[in-house]
């Protein structure tokens, strides 16, 4: 592995030279994209990104199919493919830290988040092999004649998972470790901006999966990497021999995948964007409203698709949350993502900075007022987390993707303007928020908003459950993802069993 000694704000930072793995062999990419990779933090250039040339796309979709074919991963037992993803995760485990601060280095999330959420890396693995332990792939019933009938969940064939770039290492790893755990041989690509961590990741399963004896023949198409943009994963999407592909994005690129599979029924899984709203409840603690806010507004830079969206307010007291959101915005530590004491860093790229700060001029064209107090270093792609107070409801419908909500007042949370409408009154459905003192009411009304999950008195990045599926509900994608669900992405049922009877005919 080849790495260049980077000075990183204050941290000296051993960067990866960004690689493929394809049909077995480690090499760097051919082609070079337009794109520039940048620092988020300094703003300074990295050079070109790099993609895998189309010979080297063929090439892995082959190396899959033949892995598929005739490979040993395929038939193994679930038992057997356990112990590999847990041994997987064990050397993982060792690699957080650094996976951690790569994340940082890429992404500008502070790495005192990265850190947070770099624990999934390892963990899904572990998570993955606990299923397939449980019985994930095999489901026994008794038959109405009393034999028993199997349900078998079997591997569909090549898989292809597509990463984003705001957590790309710990999404690679659900993606993988599920689709790995299914039977799958699989092929990874992470996102052009952020290819740091997931190539680090990859080095690790590869390296496993080849002390398992996954390393020769066919079977070196168990797992691949690829590198680069929307070409590079146009392509295996529209493979025929890819019959599954789980995608996390944006809603351009979900709907241009799931075109893209409709004509050869491939198996689709999307996880999209989420205008998410907060509904503070009129009982609410004005306290607990404003962290809750700040808090969905600024984790991960606000660059994750359960981000606050849309900060829904009862009217009384609704200057008062919005003066004391910004007083604690206007506190933030702002600075080098790698210095554990950030609480705010840079944004990922200056044509995504570019993008917000449109998308803020926009709805103040539209009649929004912008107010932002957290105060910025010199220098790098930051952006003040920004609350938008007059815009109309029909006119902030889509995510911006970034530290960036509007403010919504109602009156009452019930009828046709109330708060419950104002957080439905958006094509998309991810997660929801409740904030109020009385947890049955603030419960009931949870229960009236369309998402795939809605947490009630809660701010953090996890999920409720780690063994609740994650839905998406309207432009917010297609299918569930979760710790079985997205295991079963990779499958098809097959059932057998002995009837032991005949309809028609008694002889």
């Amino acid at each position: 592995m080849t790495t260049t000694s980077y000075d990183a704000g204050a941290v000296r930072l051993e960067l990866p030279e960004v690689s493929q793995l394809v049909a077995g062999r480690w090499s760097v990419p051919s082609e070079r994209l337009d794109l520039v990779l940048e620092d988020p933090f300094l703003g300074t250039q990295l050079g070109s990104a790099v993609a895998t040339g189309a010979e080297d796309v063929e090439r892995a979709g082959a190396a899959a199919a033949a892995a598929y074919q005739s490979g040993a991963w395929v038939r193994m037992s679930p038992g057997a493919r356990a112990d590999v993803l847990d041994a997987i995760a064990t050397e993982l485990e060792e690699e957080v830290p650094r996976l951690a601060a790569l994340e940082a280095f890429a992404t500008g999330v502070p790495v005192s988040q990265t850190s947070i959420v770099g624990v999934i890396v390892p963990g899904a693995f572990r998570l993955a092999a606990q299923m397939l332990r449980g019985g994930a792939l095999l489901e026994v019933l008794d038959g109405p004649a009393g034999h028993p009938v199997e349900v078998h969940r079997l591997p569909l064939g090549p898989a292809l998972c597509l990463v984003p770039w705001n957590a790309p290492a710990p999404m690679a790893a659900h993606k993988v470790a599920s689709s790995l755990a299914a039977g799958c041989p699989t092929i990874l690509k992470p996102s052009e901006f952020a290819p740091y961590a997931t190539t680090e990741m990859a080095r690790v399963v590869s390296r496993v999966l080849a002390d398992a004896g996954l390393d020769s023949g066919a079977d070196v198409g168990t797992f691949q990497l690829v590198q680069g943009g929307p070409a590079v994963g146009g392509a295996l999407v529209r493979d025929p021999r890819v019959r599954a592909v789980s995608f996390t994005g944006g809603l351009e690129g979900g709907r241009a995948i799931a075109t893209a599979c409709a004509p050869d029924f491939t198996a689709t899984q999307l996880e999209l964007g989420g205008n998410n709203a907060l509904i503070v409840l009129p009982d609410a603690d004005p306290t607990d409203a404003a962290r809750a806010a700040v808090d969905l507004l600024t984790t991960l830079n606000g660059q994750w698709c359960r981000a606050l969206g849309r900060l829904i307010l009862p009217a009384d007291s609704a200057d008062e949350i919005l003066r004391l959101a910004l007083e604690r915005l206007a506190g933030l530590r702002t600075g080098d993502p790698l210095d554990p004491a950030t609480e705010l860093g840079p944004v990922v790229h200056s044509a995504h900075l570019a993008r917000l700060r449109a998308a803020i001029a926009d709805r103040v064209a539209l009649g929004g007022t912008a107010a932002a107090t957290t105060p910025l270093p010199d220098g790098g792609h930051f952006l003040a987390p920004t609350l938008l107070t007059g815009v109309a409801s029909e006119d902030a419908l889509h995510e911006v993707f970034g530290p960036v909500a509007t403010v919504h007042v109602y009156r009452d949370v019930d009828g046709d303007d109330g708060a419950v409408a104002l957080a439905n009154a958006t094509p998309y459905g991810l997660e929801g928020y409740v904030v109020g003192a009385d947890t049955e009411r603030a419960l009931n009304v949870a229960r009236r908003v369309r998402a795939g999950e809605v947490k009630v008195n809660g701010s953090t990045i996890m999920s409720l459950h780690l063994m609740t599926p994650r839905p998406a509900w309207g432009l917010s994608g297609l299918g569930e993802e979760g710790t079985l669900e997205t295991i079963r992405v990779f499958t098809g049922a097959r059932v057998v069993g002995l009837e032991g009877g005949f309809a028609l005919h008694s002889r």
